[in-house]
């Protein structure tokens, strides 16, 4: 969670809403990512998308059934169909995201019949230290 820690750090810095991720497997770091929706024009940027797309092109394979995610913030809706797209084995977050969560807050997607994948999921690792740097990126930004 540290990794992604320093993801979502350079998202921030970068203007982006700083949230990072990374995917290991077997200690071995697969893929990385920040935020960049807006740096790349692209609203699929998000880091879990970053991350996934970099381990992928690493293995060579879309599918990543013993890989582990871990990530500062509760995947959006979009991120959490791509987790159980990739067979990710296990997602470990830090803060739970009350509006937008779709894992254990406003939606519960990785739990839906229609998800033929299961998903390992664990909240609130580091959450405090995750969510500060969510809370004082938008302090900054609507005083």
């Amino acid at each position: 969670m540290r990794m992604a820690l320093a993801n979502a750090e350079r998202a921030g810095a970068a203007g982006e809403v700083p949230i990072g991720a990374v995917v290991v497997r077997d200690g071995e770091l697969l893929g990385e990512g920040g935020n960049r929706p807006i740096g790349a024009f692209d609203p699929t940027a998000h880091a879990e998308i970053v991350a996934l797309r970099a381990a992928a092109a690493r293995v060579g394979n879309y599918r990543l059934p013993d890989a582990d995610m871990y990530v500062t913030a509760e995947p959006c809706l979009m991120c959490a169909g791509a987790l159980a797209q990739a067979r990710i084995r296990r997602l470990v977050f830090g803060a739970a995201e009350p509006k937008f969560g779709a894992v254990a807050s406003a939606a519960r997607v990785l739990e839906s019949a229609c998800v033929h994948h299961r998903v390992e999921a664990r909240g609130g690792v580091l959450a405090e230290e995750c969510a500060r740097l969510l809370i004082d990126f938008f302090a900054a930004r609507r005083p």
